[in-house]
């Protein structure tokens, strides 16, 4: 039973993947979901009110993508769980994407963010650098730094 269930568990990385940049934007994205993750879960109340209307439970919502933020983080740092996490953070990253439209669409107040298309504007478009760099750090990509990882 235990061979079985270690087919499915992801491949540590090899060496060659674990330093230099990948290292360095592993630890800078997982402090960044681990910041955003307590900032979810201390002032919920107020990133409820950037969840589109049609979510239901939109306080619940935020709590629980702040637990998954900082499951993330944790995830991108342990070797047995980096590359599944790379993927859910590069998911994520996705799905989160409606509220930040809808913050700045409709104009939703979240002081102290400005609401400016001085900020609405980099944050949207930054939004499929957060995908790599999630898939990156996870050591589901390479590029452009490198060849494809091979899957063990």
């Amino acid at each position: 039973m235990t061979q079985t269930l270690a087919a499915f568990a992801p491949a540590a990385a090899p060496a060659s993947r674990t330093g230099g940049p990948r290292l360095a934007l592993r630890i800078a994205l997982a402090a960044v979901y681990a910041a955003a993750g307590v900032m979810h879960l201390s002032a919920a109340d107020k990133f409820a009110l950037i969840v589109p209307p049609v979510i239901p439970f939109g306080h619940t919502v935020v709590l629980l993508t702040g637990a998954c933020e900082i499951a993330g983080a944790l995830g991108l740092m342990l070797p047995p769980t980096r590359r599944l996490a790379g993927v859910m953070l590069a998911l994520y990253a996705l799905c989160v994407w409606p509220a930040n439209i809808y913050q700045a669409l409709w104009h939703v107040s979240l002081p102290p963010i400005p609401d400016s298309w001085w900020y609405h504007g980099p944050r949207l478009a930054f939004q499929p650098v957060i995908i790599w760099w999630a898939l990156y750090a996870g050591g589901v990509i390479a590029w452009p730094f490198g060849k494809r990882p091979a899957r063990r």
